[in-house]
């Protein structure tokens, strides 16, 4: 987590910059749903997908900044057009603009963050909120990777931010939280904390049903690592149950010995 003086925004011949704003979103499956394999691969066919729970958190600071300091927010995810879905709930919520990059294939983490770094890039942000980990993955490298790759600030695991005079945030520390300012441009990594997501109304939702989504083509590079199989954990073993004061002894050992919790 790198962090520096607040800086303050950006002001060209006396003139206030509006900042301009990305928020990743991600579309996973449900964090409810009960999840099947199919051969040797994961089976969503019958999985509701939905906007991964972290980046709601982001969705939700990205609006907050731009209603402090101004400016617009655009959503972004890469994916196919069934990844629609989530920029649409983002429009409903108050996004300006959502942009999808075309994709079809998987991609590993390298090639998925040189993409959107790329489309970061071309899209003219200042800012990037994030979720800190997408549900799907649980990885946690997207932010500071992208952050990396544009050789930007990065902050992590944030809780709260204010925007009163530039970007600050507070993030899990030593032995409790602290508050760090964050020097723009910045990758912003969020977390659930004090994030209070708000809902769409209805105005919000007639509106996003007929927006418009931004389609773009950008070369992904080749991704060097490829899911071989994949399988559930094996299940756990069926439980035990004891009565009366003569198993207490028993109990006593099992705990001991296979629980690891006396």
């Amino acid at each position: 987590m790198n962090w520096m003086p607040v800086v303050h925004p950006s002001v060209l011949g006396g003139v206030t910059r509006m900042p301009n704003i990305v928020v990743l979103v991600k579309q996973v499956p449900d964090t409810n749903a009960k999840i099947a394999i199919s051969g040797e691969t994961v089976d969503l066919s019958a999985v509701k997908m939905v906007m991964s729970p972290y980046d709601e958190f982001a969705l939700e600071t990205a609006l907050l900044h731009k209603e402090a300091a101004g400016g617009e927010v655009t959503a972004l995810t890469v994916g196919g057009p069934a990844a629609e879905k989530i920029l649409k709930d983002a429009k409903a919520m108050g996004v300006d603009n959502i942009v999808r990059i075309e994709t079809s294939d998987s991609m590993d983490t390298n090639a998925l963050q040189t993409v959107l770094k790329d489309a970061i890039s071309s899209l003219g942000a200042e800012v990037v909120y994030c979720g800190k980990s997408a549900a799907d993955t649980g990885a946690g490298s997207t932010g500071p990777g992208v952050a990396e790759r544009l050789g930007w600030s990065s902050a992590s695991n944030v809780v709260s931010a204010s925007f009163d005079g530039g970007l600050s945030v507070t993030a899990p520390g030593n032995g409790g939280n602290v508050r760090l300012s964050v020097p723009l441009p910045a990758v912003v990594s969020c977390d659930k904390g004090s994030f209070k997501v708000r809902k769409a109304n209805i105005k919000g939702i007639m509106q996003a049903k007929k927006a418009a989504v931004d389609v773009r083509a950008i070369e992904a590079l080749p991704s060097t690592a490829t899911v071989v199989n994949q399988s559930l954990p094996p299940a756990k073993p069926a439980g035990k149950s004891y009565q009366g004061g003569e198993a207490a002894a028993e109990v006593a050992q099992l705990l001991r010995d296979e629980a690891n919790v006396l």
